[in-house]
């Protein structure tokens, strides 16, 4: 593939005739993303959707992690307009992605969790290496679940699954995943890349009008559950239970701390 210029090294694009991928993070904190780079991200798929020549995207993680959710450093004695906004330009990045005119396909290596859990509920199909997990772990966080989030994963996986993962916050794996609904296919690590290769080549092969157009009928099919959840009447957080539980997560020093926390 050809790199394409991107906004910032936290979001590289890369093209191969209809194919582009774009690949989240720089290995660093499991590619969890602070807000600006969520806004980016939106804006990297929104370009790409317009290209007329682009008929797969493919979402993926930089090295052995897709996406560990949001840089949570990035919210240190920040104000609480600046969290809303950093949550608002989470939910524009997977917007973008299901308003994508083509098919969006996450590739999962390592974690999916939170935000990264959301974008890939997002993509059209989902690909998951057998060693990893996706998990919404927010609620011990303080984080409130809007409707939009909670509609993502009902859509997938049902009412008791969302209810289930987001109560517990916990993390399931490759093949549980499948059982529930929220990933399509569990694939051996070593195999996923070209699992994905074959998948995308499946896909590109087919006249692009009858692709686009599916993707618009399954959208509308599923529009009336965006439609319904597209107010949020509850901030993004408990402030009281938020902002204690990020300086205990990051502790005294939060740029020294390499990677955010996960719930078990």
């Amino acid at each position: 593939m050809t790199a394409v210029p991107a906004p910032d090294v936290s979001i590289a694009t890369f093209r191969s005739g209809a194919v582009a991928e774009i690949r989240i993070g720089d290995g660093n904190r499991r590619n969890a993303l602070p807000g600006a780079a969520w806004a980016r991200l939106a804006q990297q798929i929104r370009d790409l959707g317009a290209c007329r020549s682009l008929r797969v995207l493919v979402i993926c993680g930089h090295g052995d992690t897709f996406c560990a959710g949001s840089d949570m450093t990035d919210w240190v004695d920040t104000e609480a307009g600046y969290v809303e906004e950093s949550f608002a330009h989470m939910e524009e990045a997977f917007s973008a992605v299901e308003d994508c005119p083509v098919p969006v396909i996450a590739e999962m290596r390592g974690v999916a969790a939170g935000a990264g859990c959301q974008l890939a509920l997002a993509c059209d199909l989902r690909l998951m290496a057998d060693s990893a997990r996706i998990g919404m772990p927010i609620a011990r966080l303080g984080i409130l679940a809007s409707p939009a989030f909670a509609a993502r994963m009902v859509a997938v996986a049902g009412p008791s699954v969302a209810r289930e993962l987001l109560y517990t916050g916990r993390l399931v794996d490759a093949r549980t995943a499948v059982a529930l609904g929220l990933a399509d296919h569990q694939v051996p690590e070593a195999q996923l890349t070209d699992r994905t290769g074959r998948l995308t080549a499946a896909i590109a092969e087919q006249p692009p009008t009858a692709i686009r157009a599916a993707k618009l009928a399954v959208g509308a099919a599923l529009e009336p559950q965006r439609t319904a959840t597209t107010v949020n009447p509850r901030p993004a957080v408990a402030r009281s239970h938020f902002d204690p539980a990020i300086a205990a997560f990051l502790g005294p020093s939060a740029a020294a701390v390499p990677d955010p926390p996960l719930a078990p």
